[in-house]
């Protein structure tokens, strides 16, 4: 077989194949140059969601003709000298334009501050036009249309004009919260205009246009730093999660980036505090020399190396574990919007017209007035006629010590108890509401999980030791480990090249399947360089005892009782939710309980 050299068209096909693999990824790689250029303002004009028309206009540095026949050309790059360790820019392959160029219709217009005039190039399916001088502003507006023209197999792939529309959005979002100081226009004839306006050095602004405000109310700041690596950006308190993970952001020096290994150490910072299947939200930015980092992994640059990944995802998971224990058992205040919801379609239930012959007017007499209309209603905080709800006063038994207002507190004094088994609790500026069964639920297990971590787990010997058959890899990993899993009540050792003994297992797990366990964390050393799954089915049956061994929904509580829980939440870490993510109080502020009644 014949060795021949392949055309420049089809070698720009072919690397357009792994860099622009939809229209999200040419507007991406657009935007990234225009932030690159120094752009401030950036507008991206898409139709039939990026595949009919792609246009990003930025008043960045422009180019100059000499530049605009180079840029178009492969691996030809302004960002790059010789040092492939020290990136500093988002782009620095030199082969967006091109590539986009190989199966497009690609325009670029632009001027320097300096030149006169403006100046333009077009290239169709990899033919290039001579530079032209044209009319322009200062910057470059890119202009990209009909992709994949060139290539009619690649069009086969793409999803729907709607999906193709909201990946661009999600790369828009994405570039926005990295450079909260660029204003960023999204629109087109298949989309609502979407703007993000610049706020300067305040972050959380941007990110709550994008995440909405209800993140700034429910975000805790993260700031962390270890041997030269910064962590900065904001985490959501447990409670404010998510059935998904589209709304956690990561960016390593400013670059946007999908990460497992940043993934994998946000999951396991939240992981004794949201339920399975459920995300939090978090937006993390993470600074570090970049000679320690390697983004030149994957042509789309979404993914990076870290020369220390323990280093990294340690600082994460300490970063937030420690930031949720300062701040996080606060109430989302999602909580307190579903219960100002729920109380709204009652009041504003409209009403039958008033007619003098259905209803006579008469004056209001206290003495022969009816309570009945109010017994009869079942909403509300109108529960007279259910035999459930507390009416006696709250009290301090003889000789007890004077009750202490409410400001003391954060979660308030105990001031009734509804269908025993919510606490109502008054606060300074507000109410909070209980759930007495998951809060006693947290604070048996946070008990049950100290002492759990204080001392070694008691195990049980195994009368036949169980032989795991592995591959000598993963043995070596598992026998690296064994001092850790001995802690935990599990007792293994090398059995030949090709084999693991388990000799002990924890007692707390009664009969189990070794075998099984084994090869899980075999399977989580491979993957992640740490082996969690013993840990949590201790903690998972530490957390089914604390939930049949707390307070019980139905049982009637005592003032003192009551109030003895809420001093317990507020000195309990991860007190804010149950064991299962649920959160355990609800606080509604004052003022909201005046917006219900017209007050305010």
């Amino acid at each position: 077989m014949t060795i021949r050299q392949l055309s420049e068209t089809l070698i720009n096909q072919i690397a357009a194949g792994e860099v622009i693999e939809r229209p999200a990824s040419a507007a991406k790689e657009l935007i990234e140059n225009a932030l690159d250029a120094g752009a401030t303002r950036i507008e991206i004009a898409t139709a039939g969601g990026g595949k009919t028309l792609l246009r990003v206009t930025d008043n960045g540095g422009g180019m100059g003709p000499a530049d605009l026949e180079l840029a178009i050309r492969r691996h030809c790059t302004s960002k790059l000298d010789k040092d492939l360790t020290d990136i500093r820019t988002l782009g620095f392959r030199g082969e967006a334009l091109p590539s986009i160029g190989s199966v497009a219709r690609l325009t670029l217009l632009s001027r320097t501050a300096e030149a006169g005039e403006g100046a333009e190039i077009s290239v169709t399916g990899g033919k290039v036009e001579p530079v032209r001088p044209a009319a322009a502003n200062r910057g470059t507006v890119v202009e990209v249309r009909d992709l994949f023209f060139a290539t009619p197999a690649r069009l086969k792939f793409l999803k729907s004009e709607k999906a193709e529309a909201s990946a661009i959005s999600d790369v828009v979002r994405r570039m926005a919260i990295a450079f909260p100081h660029v204003r960023f226009v999204l629109s087109g004839s298949d989309r609502t205009t979407l703007e993000f306006p610049a706020t300067g050095t305040d972050r959380l602004a941007r990110i709550a246009q994008v995440l909405g405000r209800d993140f700034r109310d429910n975000a805790i700041e993260i700031e962390a730093e270890r041997e030269g690596v910064r962590l900065t950006g904001f985490a959501g308190v447990p409670t404010f999660n998510r059935g998904n993970s589209l709304n956690q952001f990561a960016f390593v020096n400013g670059r946007p980036v999908q990460d497992k290994l940043i993934w994998s150490a946000l999951r396991a910072a939240y992981a004794e505090t949201i339920p399975h299947g459920r995300y939090p939200v978090a937006v993390l930015a993470i600074d570090i020399d970049p000679a320690l980092v390697d983004v030149n992994v994957h042509p789309a640059k979404s993914d990076v190396r870290f020369r220390d990944p323990g280093l990294v995802r340690g600082l994460i998971i300490g970063a937030i574990r420690e930031a949720l224990a300062r701040e996080g058992d606060r109430a989302s205040t999602t909580g307190a919007s579903g219960l100002m919801r729920a109380f709204r379609p009652e009041a504003q239930r409209p009403t039958a017209p008033w007619t003098p012959s259905a209803s006579p007017y008469r004056p209001f007499e206290a003495a022969t007035a009816s309570a009945a209309p109010f017994r009869e209603r079942q909403a509300g905080f109108a529960e007279f006629a259910s035999p459930s709800a507390r009416s006696e006063p709250v009290f301090t038994p003889a000789g007890a010590r004077e009750e202490e207002p409410p400001q003391n507190h954060p979660l308030g004094a105990a001031r009734a108890q509804l269908h025993e088994n919510y606490i109502i609790a008054q606060t300074e500026n507000g109410l909070v509401i209980v759930d007495q069964h998951a809060a006693h639920e947290r604070l048996v297990f946070e008990a049950m999980r100290n002492a759990l971590h204080a001392r070694a787990v008691p195990a049980q010997a195994l009368l036949i030791p169980e032989i795991v058959d592995l591959p000598e890899d993963d043995c070596d990993r598992l026998v690296a480990h064994a001092d850790e899993f001995a802690k935990l009540g599990l007792g293994i050792e090398r059995f030949g090249p090709g084999a693991i003994a388990v000799r002990e297992t924890p007692a707390m797990l009664g009969e189990m399947d070794a075998a099984g366990l084994i090869r899980q964390l075999a399977d989580e050393l491979a993957e992640w360089d740490t082996a969690s799954g013993l840990k949590a089915k201790l903690e998972y049956l530490a957390a089914t005892m604390a939930c049949h061994g707390s307070v019980r929904s139905g049982r009637r509580m005592r003032p003192e009782e009551m109030n003895a829980l809420l001093r317990q939440m507020e000195a309990t870490p991860g007190s804010g939710q149950c064991n299962h993510g649920r959160p355990t109080y609800i606080e509604l502020k004052l003022s909201d309980i005046e917006r219900l009644f017209g007050r305010s």
